[in-house]
């Protein structure tokens, strides 16, 4: 038994992972009368979208607006939590550039101001160049965002910010990752966008004006997601780590996981597994093939970690986030969770700032002590002019690993060798999910991979999760007049 130190008898559904797909995925067979084992590394449900906590603060990993045009996803999340628990908010978020805010999505009046007429003249002449002479790599995101928006507005307003986000020249990403989210944003319909008249513009795509969110943060959603499926049957691991996934003749049979508990392993009729999908297939025991474990150690992901500045109220500002291009600083993205819901602030008359750095685990930054990452933050805010550093009443740090899958070049060949390898080796594992996945889901997607495959599960179904959110339409954008 490889020195288990316990192993469950009965085989049963194990859920690897207690973030928005593995919860789901639990809550879902749960209604279906199949109770699941969930296996959590972490000692917190939620994934990247859970509320950490410190001395009665609360701060998102990243900002998580409920809307989707899914709409079992939807229903769902009103399924767990109760209206008076939503709040709906105006949806707010700018660009910070050279000491000014831009409008996102770019407006017209907005723009010309802040650029200048000389310089607005050189961004459309920019523009229309790529039309006659369009960048010949648009696979890439340089060349797919320089298409839409052309070279100069594409270097003022995405370059610096995707390059901070992603640590990598902005030509070594695939499209991928801007076509889920700009889809239908470009110059013209920038422009258009803020001179035509909304009862003229029903056809236009705009970005949604409120959404929902839940009074407490995202994290509310999961913790009582996990009472529910408590109550249904399912149990939950914490610090559950799995090492190794035993698979014979075609399935996976057993889940062995390390622990406070030492080492365990859980007999298994099917596997969900939100895990990243790299570690899934370096875990499966007898090994991957060669072809396999190579595609697997070349998947990547970015980390992320959250400077959280708690200062007076009126030294926040009314966005959500606001987007910091400037090259100077590292700071790349700064949330007001003050306005995203009142209610994640303690005291009254302060608000807190999160202050988003993009690193790799292991890096400068990523092990800089918390002090100091406090005090980098206050300086960089300093710099930018959007805060007096003696407003700074205390800070905090949260780190997250593996919140952003990477896009490089050959991403999308080593994720279906490894789905191949899976689909032959063990068919009964069932990736969903950001990072089970390898894609940049958000969490609405997230979570129908795992209602989809939930229903291929127990109704016998044969839904491709692997075609959710392939249609490049950015989740946040509607057509005005409409839903």
């Amino acid at each position: 038994m490889d020195g288990d130190q316990s192993r469950a008898s009965e085989a049963q559904v194990v859920v690897i992972g207690a973030g928005p797909a593995g919860l789901t995925a639990a809550y879902q067979l749960g209604k279906h009368g199949r109770s699941a084992l969930i296996l959590e590394a972490d000692d917190v449900v939620g994934g990247i979208s859970r509320t950490a906590k410190r001395d009665g603060w609360r701060f998102d990993i990243g900002g998580h607006r409920f809307f989707t045009k899914v709409a079992p996803v939807s229903d769902l999340w009103h399924e767990i939590l109760p209206a008076e628990d939503f709040l709906l908010r105006p949806r707010m978020s700018r660009i910070f550039y050279q000491g000014k805010f831009y409008d996102y999505p770019l407006k017209a009046v907005n723009a010309l101001k802040n650029l200048g007429i000389v310089e607005a003249v050189r961004c459309v002449m920019s523009y229309f160049w790529v039309k006659i002479r369009p960048p010949q790599d648009q696979t890439s995101f340089e060349g797919y965002v320089a298409a839409k928006f052309g070279w100069r507005l594409y270097k003022t307003f995405f370059k610096t910010y995707t390059e901070k986000v992603w640590g990598v020249p902005a030509d070594e990403l695939e499209a991928d990752w801007a076509a889920q989210r700009i889809k239908n944003l470009n110059l013209i319909n920038a422009i258009t966008g803020a001179i035509i008249p909304r009862r003229n513009s029903k056809g236009i795509t705009s970005l949604i004006e409120e959404f929902e969110y839940p009074r407490h943060g995202p994290g509310m959603m999961w913790e009582r997601c996990t009472e529910l499926v408590t109550e249904q049957g399912s149990t939950i691991e914490f610090n559950s780590k799995v090492t190794k996934i035993r698979h014979a003749d075609g399935v996976a049979t057993e889940v062995v996981t390390t622990g406070p508990k030492g080492q365990r392993a859980y007999a298994c009729d099917a596997v969900i597994s939100s895990m990243p999908i790299p570690r899934l297939v370096q875990a499966m025991y007898p090994p991957a093939s060669p072809e396999a474990l190579r595609a697997a150690a070349q998947l990547k992901f970015r980390d992320f970690l959250t400077v959280a500045l708690v200062v007076p109220a009126e030294d926040g500002f009314p966005d959500n986030w606001i987007y910091i291009h400037s090259p100077e600083v590292s700071v790349g993205r700064v949330q007001n969770f003050g306005s995203w819901s009142p209610d994640m602030i303690p005291v009254q008359g302060k608000t807190c700032l999160g202050l988003e750095f993009f690193v790799n685990e292991g890096d400068e930054l990523w092990e800089t002590d918390d002090d100091d990452l406090v005090a980098l933050g206050t300086r960089e805010m300093a710099t930018l002019g959007l805060l007096d550093p003696a407003r700074v009443e205390r800070g905090y740090v949260v780190r997250m690993p593996k919140a952003y899958p990477m896009y490089d070049a050959a991403y999308k060949a080593n994720v279906d060798t490894l789905r191949a390898w899976l689909s032959d080796a063990a068919r009964n594992v069932h990736p969903v999910g950001r990072n089970g996945m390898h894609r940049y889901n958000n969490q609405d997607h997230s979570m129908y991979t795992a209602m989809l495959t939930v229903e291929n599960l127990v109704n016998g179904t044969s839904h491709d999760v692997w075609e959710v959110n392939v249609e490049a339409d950015y989740h946040e954008e509607r057509k005005a007049g409409g839903h």
